[in-house]
């Protein structure tokens, strides 16, 4: 039996093109932020995290 690795997904690959297309516009900073402090409160490491960078990210955006 012969395989090749990885297996092509052309869906996959569409989909990332398509992403690449259309830019998403990010929420605003202080939306952001209260999912920072929500997601602090929560206890929720990779929310945080996500959330954080999330907020840099509009903030270099906006400037």
């Amino acid at each position: 039996m012969t395989a090749k690795w990885p297996v092509r997904r052309p869906t996959e690959n569409s989909a990332l093109r398509a992403c690449d297309r259309s830019p998403r516009p990010l929420p605003s900073v202080p939306a952001l932020m209260a999912a920072l402090l929500d997601a602090n409160e929560r206890r929720d490491r990779e929310g945080v995290c996500l959330a954080a960078h999330r907020v840099v990210r509009a903030a270099e955006e906006n400037r």
